[in-house]
């Protein structure tokens, strides 16, 4: 199966819809304007343990009940290829340096192990301190530290709370669905 790119744009937070009074659940704009806030609490970003051989996480209270979660990624290390489901969310780098790969395409969600994607659905992303970004749901990345030498450490806010995490393989344009996580396998 092909999948062709999106037409529809990235969010940014200049392009997400402002917080409406009347609306409870926070927006991508809520999550975005969360992570940036978090991520320039120096205290909070100083506090995270660190450890060389595998990242660390604290979860945070987002807003309006959204999961958060504060991230350390050693050098050299990456999450693979997955999506958040229904959830939409935001992340920024606090400190060091990530990258993101993602997919400008909407791909099934459900009833597929394989797809063949075309050419020109790959993007990528370099988000030094200060960087992120929101998106929508279903959006399929992988988030990586490539320094050899320095930690990054990141915030990220998902809304509703995960209900779960698909994870990829990728060879060429070959995506495999590999593996469903619900949240008692990350809790």
């Amino acid at each position: 199966m092909s999948v062709s790119p999106s037409s529809s744009p990235s969010a940014s937070p200049s392009a997400l819809p402002s917080v409406s009074p009347a609306r409870s659940a926070p927006t991508q704009a809520d999550l975005y304007d969360f992570v940036r806030r978090t991520a320039a609490d120096s205290e909070l970003i100083a506090s995270l343990p660190l450890d060389p051989e595998g990242r660390t996480w604290v979860r945070l209270d987002g807003p309006g009940g959204s999961e958060a979660w504060l991230i350390g990624w050693p050098p050299g290390t990456g999450t693979g290829w997955h999506d958040h489901a229904d959830s939409v969310g935001a992340f920024l780098t606090a400190s060091g340096e990530l990258k993101e790969n993602s997919l400008a395409a909407r791909l099934p969600t459900d009833g597929w192990k394989t797809l063949e994607l075309t050419e020109g659905v790959d993007r990528e992303r370099r988000l030094q301190a200060g960087q992120g970004r929101a998106f929508g749901r279903h959006h399929v990345h992988e988030v990586l530290n490539e320094s050899r030498d320095r930690h990054a450490v990141s915030v990220h806010a998902y809304y509703p709370p995960l209900p779960q995490i698909r994870r990829y393989s990728r060879s060429g344009p070959i995506l495999r669905l590999e593996q469903v996580e619900r949240p008692e396998d990350w809790q």
